[in-house]
């Protein structure tokens, strides 16, 4: 399966007869496109989180503004070239892309994808606007939230049907894009004037909510159920673990930004209920991503695309807090703190990212 690592070791031979420069791992430039996977897309989902977390942050910073669009425009540059990337796998070598779809793992990212687009349409929104107006913003947000909603709910219906069998955390990987969908529906129904229209808008992104926390409930009893009884997943996906958190950040976040939308008492009141005992499930699921964690890396994890999960979960952990923060002001100070955490682990992706990308190392399978 080609989450190909950038850590592992060479031997002294190997180092002297590799050559320099860009892609000096490949035999060829043209392997770049050869086995290029669709979970790619979570570097976009990582990278857009960082920019969309920032936003929402109860701070006040023209530097953190700042740090947060260039980082969205960094995420929205991706996200364009790594489309016409895939678009150039799945057009030179469809067999390749034909059995990565198939592949009981590795076809579970596609949920990569629509999430992708979502994130960096929140982001045009919430940051985008300063540079390209309030319409054009919308525009572009409204149709990558089309898109993206369309090819989630895609996802949903079809590839968990496949991967029955399967008790691995990425297996909500195609389950939480509808969730995606409800908290940046929340985002845009706020420049939707109150009306029939807007109502029926947040009907809809509450559908989105319960499809995609009714699935991802029956996943996340599973996963944990493995977990209870000891099975892991392996060293190299332990990862993984962590996209347990993106459920649990994401709904937190839309089931409060959608009531606050409604201005419904009750709604709001769900919402804090269900974002208070969301959270506690989350606190014990961070726990133990992290003791998994450190045991991996004392095992030999090495660098993976599988370290992204680090990133765009704790995002919607950080969005999740501070949503809440509108009602328990002492949880900003966790919201930054999460941040903050964030910022380094993305950090360390990114420049693991980087660095496998200018060797091709990345490229190449496992």
């Amino acid at each position: 399966m080609p989450l190909a690592d950038d850590g592992g070791t060479m031997t002294a031979a190997v180092l002297a007869d590799a050559p320099l420069g860009l892609f000096r791992d490949l035999d060829r430039p043209g392997r770049v496109l050869e086995h290029l996977t669709p979970n790619w897309f979570a570097s976009i989902m990582g990278t857009g989180i960082v920019a969309n977390a920032a936003a929402t942050l109860p701070l006040h910073s023209p530097i953190l503004h700042s740090f947060a669009t260039v980082v969205w425009g960094v995420a929205a540059t991706a996200l364009v070239a790594l489309t016409i990337a895939f678009t150039a796998h799945w057009i030179l070598h469809v067999d390749n892309a034909r059995g990565y779809v198939a592949h009981p793992v590795i076809g579970l990212f596609y949920g990569a994808i629509p999430m992708a687009l979502l994130t960096v349409g929140s982001g045009t929104i919430l940051l985008g606007k300063d540079l390209l107006g309030i319409t054009a913003a919308l525009w572009i947000a409204g149709t990558l939230w089309t898109i993206g909603t369309l090819a989630g709910i895609a996802t949903v219906l079809w590839i968990p049907v496949r991967a029955r069998g399967h008790r691995l955390p990425a297996l909500l990987m195609p389950v939480v894009p509808p969730m995606v969908s409800a908290t940046g529906g929340a985002i845009l129904a706020q420049h939707i004037p109150s009306g029939t229209v807007r109502t029926a808008f947040l009907a809809l992104c509450y559908a989105l909510f319960a499809l995609s926390l009714t699935l991802g409930a029956r996943i996340m009893v599973t996963v944990c159920g493995e977990l209870v009884h000891r099975r892991t997943p392996p060293v190299q996906a332990i990862p993984t673990i962590w996209i347990t958190l993106g459920l649990v950040g994401q709904s937190v976040t839309a089931a409060n930004l959608l009531a606050a939308d409604a201005g419904s008492d009750w709604l709001h009141d769900v919402g804090v209920l269900y974002g208070v005992a969301a959270g506690a499930f989350g606190i014990v699921m961070f726990a133990v991503a992290t003791c998994l964690t450190v045991t991996a890396a004392r095992s030999g994890l090495r660098f993976s695309m599988t370290w992204w999960s680090f990133t765009f979960p704790v995002g919607t952990c950080v969005t999740g807090a501070t949503a809440l923060g509108a009602t328990f002001g002492a949880l900003n100070i966790v919201a930054v703190g999460l941040y903050a955490l964030l910022v380094t682990a993305w950090a360390i992706v990114a420049w693991g990212t980087v660095r496998g990308t200018v060797s091709g190392r990345i490229f190449l399978p496992a």
